[in-house]
């Protein structure tokens, strides 16, 4: 039994179905589905479902499966089912239609040919993605169960309590090795840690930082990796909300000590971000500039805009108003609550009154556009190996997570060019002067990166932590 604090509706993974929403992680993580591409620790893209592939002209992708896959179901995974899949997720996916640009496909055999309407370079990425996971769409979706191609069948998916496993006999690509697995929704750190301590569960993803020492022992297994998975906060641009004042954002950008952050709460596992991106990449946020920590600058930014405080209880006003700002997260990531607390801690330094709301119903509550100033979310920025996925998803104006209502003309037209772009080098200086338009704009406070760990008992070997989040449950997994 592994634990694990992200199968949950607060997370957008409400079943196992890929064409839901955000659940094609839960498809791709416990290894039901498998997508045509997958990346390596560098983020690179190597064959999976897809034995090679070839861009023939701008808009002509050419893709030859690998040969001998079956689905779960038992059919044959050729180019038709493939194509299927493809048509059924563009139908019913809210962002796979915008991202792929998929004009038309024909299937011949184990080839299948995608015909964009414009070009895409980054097509492949995408057909990585979660959502990108290969099903047997003619198997159905009853209780949100597919039939994928990887080495585990899901029987029984209850979202925010547990997923039962079974080994896929027929797996192409090795030899499952656990009959049964069951994967736990543990939301609360404590009890996530009780639990692999106790035994009742050998393997746990999402463990606080400050319970690590408790299982750096000969007893647990550590797997740990730099990921692009940044702790963030998105402004509301709405009408009504206080973080429409430029301001009010520069300055909440300033009081967010991330040092303290990463040193104190997440225990040294991570590093301050400075942008979008992790440093050290091609278009990583070494290469731009942001705010630093800076509380006296932050109070003389707030009073030249003629945010006081006239009454002496330490908070600023502003034309009878209070500077209050309502900071929307939630529980399963567990290092997001104490974010919360340091943040309404530093920026009451500067006279800024933080109202925390931590909740699993963060997902309904960031539709309301009255309800939240600040939302604060962990979330892996180049899930894809390339850097157009974390703009097209939160920050250009048709974005499909851009509840703050964020808009730049420049940064959508720096997006459009990014959009048919091929040239690697071309695509990471436009990245970066997207990063530097955000955050000119105090638009989004970047707060940290992070390393991420699974553990395990030590009797537990294949439960590796990758670098794009996915690829936890394998054939390979073992119990000896």
């Amino acid at each position: 039994m592994i634990g694990d604090t992200t199968f949950n509706p607060s997370n957008e993974e409400l079943d196992v179905n890929p064409h839901n929403s955000y659940s094609g992680w839960a498809c791709i993580r416990y290894g039901i589905g498998e997508t045509l591409v997958k990346y390596s620790d560098d983020m690179e893209l190597e064959p999976w479902l897809a034995k090679e592939w070839e861009n023939t002209d701008p808009l002509t992708w050419k893709i030859t499966l690998q040969d001998h896959v079956t689905f779960s179901s038992g059919r044959a995974m050729d180019a038709e089912a493939v194509k299927q899949c493809l048509e059924h997720l563009l139908a019913n996916h809210d962002r796979a239609a915008a991202d792929t640009k998929i004009d038309s496909m024909e299937a011949d055999g184990q080839v299948l040919t995608i015909h964009t309407s414009e070009p895409k370079p980054a097509l492949l990425n995408y057909l990585g993605d979660p959502y990108g996971c290969i099903i047997d769409v003619d198997a159905g979706f009853d209780d949100g169960i597919v039939a994928g191609t990887g080495p585990y069948i899901a029987t029984d998916c209850q979202s925010g309590d547990h997923l039962t496993l079974v080994k896929n006999e027929n797996y192409w690509n090795g030899t499952p090795h656990i009959d049964e697995l069951t994967i736990k929704t543990i939301t609360d750190g404590n009890t996530l840690a009780n639990a692999l301590l106790s035994g009742e569960i050998q393997a746990a993803y999402g463990m606080a930082y400050e319970s690590y020492p408790m299982f750096e022992n000969d007893n647990f297994t550590f797997s740990q990796i730099s990921t692009s998975r940044c702790f963030f906060l998105k402004m509301n641009f709405n009408e009504g909300s206080v973080c429409t004042d430029p301001a009010v954002r520069k300055a909440i950008a300033m009081g967010i000590d991330k040092e303290g952050f990463v040193e104190n709460l997440l225990e040294g596992n991570g590093y301050p971000a400075n942008g979008t991106f992790p440093a050290g990449s091609a278009f990583g946020g070494d290469k731009v500039t942001t705010e630093s920590y800076d509380p006296e600058g932050a109070k003389k930014v707030l009073e030249e805009a003629g945010w006081t405080d006239t009454d002496g209880d330490g908070i600023r006003e502003k034309d009878g108003q209070k500077l209050q700002i309502k900071w929307l997260t939630y529980p399963s990531r567990q290092e997001l609550p104490l974010l919360a607390e340091s943040a309404q801690a530093t920026l009451k330094d500067i006279g800024i009154d933080v109202d925390i709301n931590c909740t699993a119903d963060n997902n309904s509550v960031v539709q309301d556009p009255a309800a939240w100033d600040v939302s604060a979310m962990a979330n892996v920025q180049a899930p894809t190996g390339d850097p157009e996925y974390w703009f097209t998803v939160f920050a250009t104006s048709d974005a499909t997570k851009n509840q703050g209502a964020y808009k730049n003309e420049k940064l959508d037209q720096l997006e459009e060019q990014l959009s048919q772009e091929f040239d690697t080098d071309k695509r990471a200086k436009l990245a970066v002067q997207m990063q530097q338009t955000v955050l000119d704009d105090n638009a989004f406070v970047y707060c940290s990166f992070l390393k991420m760990s699974q553990i395990s008992r030590a009797n537990v070997t294949g439960y590796m932590a990758h670098a794009c989040d996915y690829y936890q449950v394998t054939a390979d997994l073992d119990i000896n």
